[in-house]
């Protein structure tokens, strides 16, 4: 099981991008009329799971006024104060421009997309909806100023506010909008548009389909590109791994072999003396590393006799304790030592 949070982000997401990019190339463009309402009664559910529509804005009731021009009318407003600093960032040693949206309110009136013959489709919940569907009729600079204590502590902290911008945003009446959504009949008989509920993208456009269909589709080639980097990232350290622990069993293969060969030949040599293992009656000829075996292996090529047959397996690197030189082979060694 995979338990990994960020792999499992990043397959989320990349899923739920194709999806919204096979759902672009299959969803149809209607048109707005009685014929819409006879397709979605026809289909199962009443539901179209994913369709494109474009229709002029209409409010339903009072539309709502700019706050600056009492003569702009709209049904979506949004109006923020955001607050544009320079932040100073320590690695690349350089002040920064970072936008910080100090106070924002969005409002909206219920609306309709009317068809060519005067059909309407309502718009349900667009605030859902990601993108820049609205736009800006009023923007103001305020300008700020700045004592010397205040830059001072600007020069500590690391942020150096500018100015303050205004902005006020709408969706206007009159504007032509595409949305690419759900479409279904409601219990009224009215038809509406919402997001839809297969988890594919709910959007709304001042651009045409063809233009949002080209932005999905160059984001998805973004996602897929930097999937397969992840991916190539992935096999190399799997094969990275996957060679150390070859290395690692080839290593554990080896010294099996030699201890192997080497009991072998150390039974061969006890039997033809009659000595059992471990047995040496020679009075000081220890191990030097573990102080309790006897030495009983010669270190070939260099020929030192300094420690028994399983600390040399011990040891981190094949190499000689005395004088460090790479160990090529090891061979069993007795000694008999007649009486003096």
């Amino acid at each position: 099981m995979n338990n990994n949070p960020f792999q499992n982000d990043l397959l989320s997401t990349l899923a739920c991008v194709l999806m919204c990019v096979l759902s672009f190339q299959r969803a149809p463009i209607l048109p707005i009329d009685e014929n819409l309402r006879n397709l979605i009664i026809d289909t199962p559910g009443e539901s179209l799971q994913y369709a494109v529509i474009e229709g002029t804005v209409k409010s339903i009731g009072e539309p709502m006024r700019s706050h600056f021009f009492k003569d702009t009318l709209g049904v979506l407003q949004r109006f923020m104060f955001q607050e544009p600093r320079l932040q100073w960032n320590s690695l690349s040693l350089k002040w920064e421009v970072n936008d910080r949206v100090v106070y924002q309110r969005a409002s909206m009136v219920p609306f309709v997309l009317v068809g060519s013959d005067e059909t309407t489709v309502r718009v349900q919940e667009p605030f859902h909806a990601p993108g820049d569907y609205m736009g800006t009729v009023h923007e103001k600079f305020h300008h700020s100023v700045s004592t010397f204590g205040d830059i001072m502590g600007q020069n500590i902290t690391g942020v150096k506010p500018k100015d303050f911008l205004e902005i006020e945003k709408m969706l206007k009446v009159g504007t032509t909008l595409t949305g690419v959504d759900e479409l279904i009949i409601d219990k009224d008989g009215t038809m509406s548009l919402r997001a839809p509920t297969n988890g594919a993208e709910y959007l709304l456009s001042l651009r045409d389909f063809s233009h949002v269909k080209e932005k999905a589709l160059s984001s998805t080639f973004w996602w897929k590109f930097g999937f397969g980097v992840c991916a190539l990232a992935g096999v190399a350290v799997l094969s990275w791994v996957g060679f150390r622990f070859y290395r690692h069993l080839k290593a554990l293969r080896r010294q099996e072999q030699e201890r192997r060969e080497y009991e072998r030949l150390m039974a061969e040599a006890l039997n033809a003396t009659g000595l059992q293992d471990g047995q040496d009656n020679q009075p000081d000829n220890t191990c030097v590393i573990c102080l309790n075996q006897p030495r009983n292996c010669v270190l070939l090529y260099c020929g030192h006799v300094c420690c028994c047959f399983r600390c040399y397996q011990a040891l981190p690197q094949p190499r000689c304790p005395v004088c460090r030189q790479a160990i090529i082979r090891v061979v069993p060694l007795y000694q008999t030592w007649g009486a003096s």
